[in-house]
């Protein structure tokens, strides 16, 4: 999921340097969410896994 959020802001970088500013701003919002998607999901296993405790 990281890689896609990069792939997004890499798009929009290359989108804005280009001049193609909707499809910037659009690529930019699409990586920020699935990044913060991906900070929920990271957040949520950390504490699943700390929770949990080791498997015997």
């Amino acid at each position: 999921m990281l890689y896609w959020a990069l792939l997004f802001l890499i798009v929009a970088l290359v989108a804005g340097v280009l001049g193609f500013g909707g499809i910037a701003a659009a690529s930019a919002g699409i990586a920020q969410i699935i990044f913060f998607v991906f900070l929920v999901l990271f957040v949520a296993t950390i504490l699943v896994r700390l929770l949990r405790g080791r498997a015997p």
